[in-house]
């Protein structure tokens, strides 16, 4: 039997994340989630960079989780921080990571969950009305909410939550009056309850470690038995040499020592197109 059946789980935030994450846990675990937004979040860092982010996003993300423990009374909690960043590829889209961590006081257990994906982040410095209307179509507004600022990105007054029309003209003009060089800067709203794109994520995150959650070790039967390592260097087809192809996942145990390798059962040779020999 799962530990985690039929448990009921803090969630600490005030951008409307229960919607995506609690539908997760409530569906395969039969968690009750009590949501708690007693507790102003944004003193743990803002998108806006009013206030600068605690710590890492791990140490943000376990100190939100562990004050929606406190403040609900609960040896269970669940909480979410995402980071915007270039994709891992090229390092030009925008790109959205989102971490979920589930902290378990009673078991001594800490599971996360992981979505990367691209972003819905544009942003740009406009003068006039006409290109704050376009910026606003490429933006996905207003489906996406905005923010503006006078001037540029480190102004330290804002108005965010912009979600239609005649409030983004409202909030150009105030901008624009305020603006010590005549331009006015435009972003997405970051925040999930204004950011479907992100929010989506924020559920694929909350599903992955779902699967952690549901994975017990086969010795000791502790949740969140997952690949731990991975180890590269499939000889090229060509060549022979190794490449950074996958060879095997190292799965392992959270609390025991217990470990299992998984060896490719597809493929036996890496193609010369992945080879940094064949193809440099």
């Amino acid at each position: 039997m799962n530990i985690f059946l039929n448990r009921t789980v803090s969630l600490l935030t005030k951008h409307g994340k229960e919607q995506v994450i609690a539908s997760v846990l409530e569906d395969q675990f039969a968690c009750l989630v009590k949501h708690s937004d007693a507790y102003d979040t944004d003193l743990l860092g803002t998108f806006t960079q009013e206030t600068p982010r605690y710590g890492t996003q791990l140490d943000a993300v376990r100190k939100k989780a562990t004050i929606g423990m406190d403040l609900l009374q609960l040896d269970l909690g669940i909480a979410n921080e995402g980071a915007f960043v270039g994709d891992p590829y090229a390092g030009i889209i925008p790109w959205n990571n989102e971490l979920v961590i589930l902290i378990d006081q009673k078991y001594g257990l800490e599971l996360t969950g992981f979505s990367g994906a691209a972003a819905q982040n544009e942003h740009d410095y406009v003068s006039q009305w006409e290109d704050m209307e376009k910026f606003a179509n490429t933006a996905l507004f207003p489906s996406h909410y905005l923010v503006v600022k006078p001037t540029d990105e480190y102004h330290p007054k804002s108005q965010k939550g912009i979600q239609d029309l005649a409030a983004l003209k409202e909030a150009f003009e105030w901008a624009k009056a305020l603006s010590s060089t005549g331009a006015v800067y435009v972003e997405n709203d970051l925040r999930a309850f204004a950011n479907p794109t992100r929010m989506e994520n924020i559920r694929k995150a909350t599903i992955d470690l779902a699967k952690k959650m549901s994975s017990l070790c086969p010795q000791c039967k502790t949740p969140g038995y997952w690949v731990k390592d991975i180890q590269r260097g499939l000889p090229c087809n060509v060549c022979g040499l190794p490449t950074d192809q996958e060879i095997a996942k190292i799965w392992g145990c959270i609390k025991c020592d217990y470990q299992d390798t998984e060896g490719m059962k597809v493929l036996k040779f890496a193609d010369p197109s992945k080879c940094n020999h064949c193809n440099p």
